[in-house]
């Protein structure tokens, strides 16, 4: 049909079955699509099993089975109905959806494009009913739960079907998304085969060594040896919100974000502002181009959540978007902080999984202030002091102490071990509880200061200094909305904004430890992430980069040598310094060759 032959036709509404086909163009877009809808009913009526049978990668065959509270007879032609659904009654219950599914498209969608059958009973009931697509329920032998079976998914539709990808394909898709549910309720059995063959057995995992069993099966031990499990409450204005699950260590980066896994109130989501914020927590600890690998779960109120953004229910968008974009992002870079101390909690990669982060009674985040500590505000010239003062050892300007003895004891806070020497002026060697200790000993003093130059400008606000001439840009009219809407933040990084127009804006005051840099392009970064995510940490990120230059350049250079007692103080100064495991870059600042490794190499034992 031409444009011109659609434009001469009358307005009408469409047939039903046309008007399912075309909403199931949203909800099914292949058989994992039809599994996460299924899943997602039995969950929400209160299923404590459920079992998965796929065929053909799904496209012949979908039977989900579960033990939950089932549909009345009276109920079930509703059930396959557009719109029809127990789980909301008015609008006010659309703004607090504590249920996975609610659209009520599901049903109608899947039985448009496919056939369906659905076989339900309620506990106490005289029989169950079963129906077949449309047609009217007739009694049947089912005990209390429901099943649903969808066979030749787009055999109506040879133009959809063509579109699906191999059968190993499919299942491919479909075995990863159960895979994600399974993280999502580990109080659930959860059991699925394919093509008769079982794939995965889980049984509820109510206790964390069954938990983390789990996710050993799933996500493989290798991530639960290097996982940190934390579990961060905080109270706000709004409700309690909590952050928990496990964030691995830098050390077990991965070259793709394939082990990436969020759960908004048990929902499996994909958001960019919780991608965004974790990415920033790891931000200076992860080599160029790797990925961290963390499965979180983020709790709080329905209210301060909205799920009705897309068909598939997998996008969610946030009332106050920046006080959860602090949240995830403080909390997991105080938990990584601590996790990756050099010779700390990561010398026992066994033992990550026990590692608890609970702060108690954190105060919730406040808007605006990116910049919290106890230290004093300095600027930039008592920087440059401070600089000096952490850059005696790189110059030599300390005298030298006398040598440690040979028979010097380990201390057992002191996992880095006792120095033993220097190679080629550019590793320390140490003799550690478990074996050998290397450390690059420019790397590791680069991030010791670092960190202290850190945590002596965050002390409060970013200082600003102002400008003698102000500087004019030309935004448009949506930059200057949101110059607007945060004002309130510009002064707490260090800007004096004034709006001249609707299309201009004068820039008064930069941030001091940036005056010389792009202010154009700083400020109009900033308004770009305050638009896409609600907050910003553009300003923060040019000053880190900054003092990552001064600490580099302040720190003990290649062909330094050090004597025992200055190699002796650095290795523990990394064993207090968080973060210390990874220079600024996301390089490794030490390794450790157990006695069993070195063993090895000399083929002794054997």
């Amino acid at each position: 049909m031409t444009v011109a032959e659609a434009a001469r036709r009358p307005i009408r509404e469409l047939p039903a079955q046309l008007a399912n086909q075309i909403a199931a163009g949203e909800v099914v877009e292949r058989p994992a699509s039809i599994v996460k809808e299924l899943l997602e009913n039995a969950l929400d009526a209160g299923a404590r099993r459920i079992e998965v049978t796929l065929e053909q990668g799904g496209v012949g065959l979908i039977r989900v089975r579960d033990d939950g509270a089932g549909i009345p007879a009276a109920e079930l032609p509703l059930a396959l109905r557009r719109h029809a659904t127990s789980k909301l009654s008015d609008s006010d219950e659309l703004m607090r959806i504590a249920t996975l599914g609610f659209r009520g498209e599901a049903l109608p969608s899947i039985a448009s494009v496919a056939r369906l059958d659905i076989a339900s009973a309620v506990a106490g009931a005289p029989a169950a009913q079963l129906a077949h697509g449309q047609s009217q329920p007739g009694p049947a032998a089912h005990p209390p739960g429901t099943t649903v079976t969808v066979r030749d998914l787009f055999y109506n539709l040879p133009a959809r079907r063509k579109f699906l990808r191999s059968e190993k394909t499919e299942f491919q898709h479909a075995d990863e998304l159960l895979r994600r549910l399974a993280l999502a309720r580990f109080d659930v059995g959860l059991a699925w085969s394919h093509n008769g063959k079982a794939v995965q057995q889980l049984p509820p995992a109510v206790d964390l060594p069954a938990r983390e069993q789990r996710l050993s099966r799933l996500c493989g031990q290798a991530f639960v040896d290097a996982a940190l499990r934390l579990d961060f409450p905080t109270t706000g204005p709004a409700g309690e919100l909590r952050l928990s699950g496990w964030a691995a260590l830098p050390t077990f980066s991965r070259a793709a974000a394939d082990l990436q896994f969020w759960y908004v109130n048990g929902r499996l989501v994909r958001d960019k502002l919780l991608t965004h914020a974790a990415r920033q927590a790891y931000q200076d600890v992860l080599y160029h181009g790797r990925h961290p690998a963390y499965v979180l779960y983020l709790d709080l109120p329905p209210s301060l959540v909205d799920v009705n953004v897309h068909p598939a229910k997998a996008e969610v968008r946030f009332r106050d978007s920046r006080a959860v974009h602090d949240l995830v992002r403080r909390c997991l870079r105080e938990v990584i902080g601590s996790g990756s101390r050099a010779g700390g909690a990561a010398l026992e990669a066994s033992t990550m999984s026990d590692v608890v982060a609970q702060p108690g009674n954190r105060p919730a985040p406040t808007a605006g202030r990116l910049w919290e500590g106890n230290a004093p505000r300095l600027s930039t010239g008592q920087i440059a002091e401070q600089l000096a003062a952490y850059t005696q050892l790189a110059h030599g300007a300390v005298d030298a102490p006398t040598p440690l003895p040979p028979d010097a004891a380990q201390s057992p806070d002191q996992p880095l071990g006792r120095p033993l020497a220097q190679l080629m002026g550019i590793y320390i060697l140490a003799q550690g509880a478990r074996g050998l200790v290397l450390v690059d000993m420019h790397a590791a003093h680069e991030r010791i200061t670092f960190e202290r130059l850190r945590a002596a400008h965050a002390g409060g606000r970013i200082v600003g200094q102002p400008l003698l001439v102000p500087l004019t840009l030309a935004l448009s009219a949506g930059e200057i909305a949101t110059v607007e809407r945060h004002a309130a933040l510009w002064p707490t990084l260090g800007f004096d904004l004034a709006v001249l127009g609707p299309d201009t804006l004068a820039v008064r005051e930069v941030p001091a430890l940036l005056a010389g840099g792009d202010v154009p392009a700083l400020v109009r970064d900033v308004l770009a992430e305050l638009r896409e995510h609600g907050t910003s940490r553009r300003v923060e990120e040019h000053i880190e980069a900054l003092l990552t230059g001064m600490a580099c350049h302040g720190s003990v250079r290649a062909g330094r040598q050090l004597t025992l007692p200055e190699m002796d103080a650095l290795l523990r100064d990394m064993e207090r310094t968080e973060r210390s495991g990874q220079c600024g870059h996301g390089r490794p600042t030490w390794v450790e060759l157990p006695l069993a490794e070195l063993d090895r190499l000399f083929l002794r034992g054997r």
